[in-house]
């Protein structure tokens, strides 16, 4: 059963869901069919299971995770400057990694100050439509804090302790569109969990749903 005949089943909710900003966990987002999109994204309904909180210096990203009828899993963020994009990330493996770059070359990305250049060896089924050609670094080792809260609603801590969040060090580099991405979070312990990013309007979320 899709996420949207178990809503429609419930009692009409006043809640209105109107832009991405308003998400709130237990919602549900509808995609457009655009070929623009990876083939796994078009038409597809997600749910967001959790809300997230990216702190950096200077802003507070906030992360919605999505979960599709087939159980994938994506992240959303704003990208917010002169207008504002939806960025969709896609965790991928180490073997991922391997189909698409050289390792030598990706390997690189660690290196002082930070200026690598990557050029796509091939896409496998999990990656396809989610990459481009060559990418460029933009970001090195810029220091953040997870937190599994959403700062909308709570207070994040300004202090160190317990609940300061997870400090990581972000890698990013971009295509020459700026539209598809590749960003590394490098955690305190040394885990490495890296993404494909993708840059879209708003406007490829064709509807909305609040699911409570």
């Amino acid at each position: 059963m899709s996420f949207l005949k178990r809503i429609f089943k419930k009692e009409e909710n006043a809640r209105q869901v109107n832009k991405p900003n308003d998400l709130l966990k237990g919602d549900i987002i509808v995609l457009t069919d655009s070929f623009a999109l990876p083939e796994t994204l078009r038409t597809q309904q997600f749910q967001v299971t959790a809300i997230n909180s990216y702190e950096y210096e200077h802003r507070v990203d906030t992360e919605w995770v999505l979960t599709g009828n087939d159980d994938t899993e994506l992240y959303l963020t704003l990208d917010i400057d002169d207008k504002t994009y939806l960025k969709f990330s896609l965790k991928i493996q180490h073997q991922d990694v391997e189909s698409l770059f050289d390792l030598d070359d990706f390997s690189t990305i660690f290196d002082e100050p930070g200026e690598a250049f990557l050029t796509r060896q091939s896409d496998n089924a999990f990656t396809s439509g989610w990459t481009s050609e060559q990418y460029q670094q933009t970001i090195f080792s810029n220091v953040g804090f997870f937190h599994r809260k959403d700062h909308r609603s709570e207070n994040l801590s300004a202090y160190e302790g317990e609940d300061s969040g997870e400090q990581f060090e972000l890698y990013q580099l971009l295509d020459k569109e700026q539209s598809k991405g590749i960003e590394l979070e490098v955690w305190h312990d040394g885990d490495t969990d890296i993404f494909l990013t993708l840059y879209r309007p708003t406007t490829d979320i064709i509807d909305m749903f609040p699911g409570s």
